[in-house]
């Protein structure tokens, strides 16, 4: 087989003597819905992509509340050409995550879990092959500096440089050096033609930027009730995640209290849970108000700001959900780019190529800062647009 389909590992070069680097064609990172359709459509073109996850099949979804029911309807979910076939019409968590495990299985996709990309590095191969050591490059987030810094300062490193060689030059082949970290925390490295982001925002919430936000008792994230039961819980936020949790916790006996800095309901809500929360709303059953700022968070209480008025109230666990964001040191240290209003990245919205070449984006990355832009339900397609660019340059 040809290195369009296989792995090469025996004569992949050798970093040092304590580690081998693994070469890919096509490196997908994310496997969540839209890493695994652009791996399905790379397939139908006849390449053999290998997909790597910080965690397992479809991670972020894992980390959906346990009741979750998903906005879209079941087909609108689908990829790879398998129906999800299920008796309503909007499928819950459960029942997602039984049906990608499916796909990823039916479809025989190379899976590699429970591997954190750490770094990213553009490197300019030699007519040998010959590779930079991997002790000589920096990893991804390890600057303070921004961008924009260096640029005024005059400081590019050598990652830097070589990124810029790539990109302007047409003799170079570009080719990626990945490090990462096993679950174990071993090094893992690789080698790649092409690298395909898949990997979302969820893991990166938005802060609020205030005293107590480090405290065990804020989350960023909602699982499960039951746990606070008969507790003063805090929602902060007002669209979907909030409205959400704040209905779970009232139905498990929790005190709940949400702090919304928006004048009126968010348009993004659910319209099929809406009234039943502004009826507990309206009965005195869940605390709601509106033009909120949270000033500060303690071990036992919580103060906010309405109309310049400070506001106390009692509290054992706050649920800050406040949004997310895509990991944008990451992206520029790659050397992506993105705009400074939408933290959308740069890229060709036919080919899904970011502004460094073989850098392809999919799914809700894409999007930047604004999670109501794309879903899985059309960031699926994006694997076809960048399956199809890349057969065109490997002849296929």
């Amino acid at each position: 087989m040809t290195e369009k389909h296989q792995k090469r590992e025996n004569d992949a070069p050798s970093v040092n003597s304590n580690h081998t680097v693994i070469h890919e064609n096509i490196l997908i990172i994310g496997a969540g819905p839209c890493g695994l359709a652009a791996a399905i459509a790379l397939q139908e073109q006849g390449f053999e992509p290998l997909v790597i996850d910080k965690g397992n099949v479809v991670h972020t979804l894992s980390r959906y509340p346990t009741h979750q029911t998903f906005f879209s309807s079941a087909e609108k979910l689908e990829i790879g050409g398998l129906p999800f076939t299920i008796e309503q019409r909007k499928p819950n968590r459960s029942q997602a995550l039984a049906y990608y495990r499916e796909v990823a299985k039916r479809k025989k996709i190379r899976i590699q879990p429970y591997v954190e990309v750490l770094s990213i590095v553009p490197t300019a191969t030699t007519e040998s092959g010959s590779m930079p050591k991997i002790n000589d490059v920096t990893d991804l987030g390890t600057s303070k500096e921004s961008e924009e810094q260096k640029i005024e300062q005059g400081k590019m490193g050598e990652k830097e440089k070589i990124g810029q060689q790539i990109a302007t030059s047409s003799s170079a082949k570009p080719l990626f050096q990945v490090h990462g970290h096993s679950q174990d925390k071993q090094d893992v490295y690789y080698t790649a033609n092409y690298v395909i982001l898949a990997t979302g925002y969820y893991d990166n919430p938005n802060l609020m930027c205030i005293p107590g936000e480090e405290l065990n008792k804020v989350f960023h994230y909602f699982h499960e009730a039951h746990p606070f039961y008969d507790q003063h819980v805090t929602v902060i936020g007002g669209k979907n995640s909030a409205v959400d949790a704040a209905l779970e916790l009232e139905k498990v006996g929790a005190h709940v209290t949400v702090l919304y800095r928006g004048e009126t309901y968010s348009s993004s809500v659910k319209p099929w849970i809406l009234p039943e929360f502004d009826a507990l709303v309206r009965h005195g059953k869940v605390a709601m108000e509106f033009g909120a700022e949270v000033i500060e968070i303690k071990e036992k209480e919580l103060s906010y700001k309405i109309n310049g008025e400070v506001k106390t109230i009692a509290n054992d666990f706050v649920f800050a959900m406040t949004g997310y964001h895509p990991d944008h040191a990451f992206l520029h240290k790659l050397g992506v780019g993105t705009d400074s209003e939408t933290g959308r990245p740069h890229f060709a919205e036919e080919t899904m190529e970011t502004n460094v070449p073989n850098v392809f984006i999919a799914g809700v990355i894409a999007a930047g800062n604004n999670a109501n832009e794309i879903f899985i339900e059309n960031g699926r397609f994006h694997g076809e647009l960048i399956a199809k660019e890349i057969a065109n340059r490997e002849g296929m």
